[in-house]
């Protein structure tokens, strides 16, 4: 685990993240695929946002499960809030949001998110 910051294209929205970069996916599901959005999954105890709350928007789709969160100025989605498989609070972060991350060099795995 390391301690990363990130935020979206404009600034308005800005957190830290103690994450993992060893665990990643790269789902495939209709809004994941689009944006090519590479996620790493953090316990919320483990995420602060630093500003931006205000400028955050919400969607929801299929399961309503996911609270994706895009900043209303810049449109990027650079994290969003959900709950794990047991049940605990998670923070799905767009490692291509992460400051000082170079993502060609990462391997994520692919996720079926179509099929489920």
């Amino acid at each position: 685990m390391a301690r990363h910051s990130g935020g979206c294209q404009c600034g308005r929205v800005r957190y830290t993240v103690e994450v993992g970069l060893d665990k990643l996916i790269s789902c495939n599901c209709s809004r994941c695929g689009k944006l090519g959005s590479i996620l790493a999954f953090a316990p919320a105890s483990a995420f602060t946002l630093l500003q931006g709350e205000d400028a955050l928007s919400e969607y929801r789709f299929n399961t309503h499960r996911i609270s994706h969160l895009f900043c209303q100025t810049c449109g990027i989605e650079s994290f969003g809030r959900g709950v794990g498989p047991d049940g605990s609070e998670m923070a799905a972060i767009n490692v291509r949001c992460l400051d000082d991350v170079d993502v060609f060099a990462l391997k994520p795995h692919p996720f079926d998110g179509k099929s489920r």
